[in-house]
């Protein structure tokens, strides 16, 4: 069974994108060292991306070639979108494909975002993994990283890397004794 993994850049205050789900202060962060905070390890580790419908065109407005070429995309979305190569769009069942992509063989799964999402699965217990790459900057305001309506469960920390930029990748696995 593949596992579904959220590797997901936060802010200090826990925010994954301003309001109108715009990246600059993401983007624009400083990265004179071009450090990829385990970026390139988890594309190693996965053959399949999951990822909303904002994160989606989030993606398409960044005027960047399409990052996930190698991967099978899946996107949740309410819209019905043109379908391109190595590109599915869900839009009913969401919970129910997503398991049945989990069961299948091969690599892993990145949940590559939004928070209603990342919510979703947390409350169908379907992410396995979390890795969040935490940016020393507060938004004070925006999209949160854990949007309310999601079951409580526990964590078991497995590890954390700082970096000279100031951001912390912390890992954690899903608490399956509790």
């Amino acid at each position: 069974m593949k596992k579904i993994i959220l590797y997901i850049a936060a802010s200090l205050d826990q925010r994954i994108a301003e309001p109108d789900g715009g990246l600059e202060w993401l983007t624009g962060f400083p990265n004179s060292e071009k450090t990829d905070y385990g970026y390139k390890e988890l594309l190693a580790s996965i053959d399949t991306v999951i990822m909303g419908g904002r994160t989606y065109r989030e993606i398409l407005n960044m005027d960047v070639i399409w990052p996930y070429s190698e991967q099978i995309a899946y996107v949740i979305s309410h819209h019905k979108w043109e379908a391109k190569e190595n590109m599915h769009f869900i839009t009913e069942n969401i919970i129910e494909t997503i398991s049945e992509l989990r069961n299948q063989e091969g690599k892993d799964i990145w949940l590559v975002g939004g928070g209603e999402l990342t919510s979703a699965l947390l409350t169908a217990k379907l992410i396995d993994e979390i890795q969040i790459c935490y940016f020393p900057i507060i938004l004070g305001k925006g999209i949160p990283l854990f949007p309310s309506n999601h079951i409580e469960s526990t964590w078991k920390y497995i590890g954390s890397t700082a970096y000279n930029s100031g951001v912390l990748k912390v890992d954690y696995i899903i608490n399956k004794t509790c």
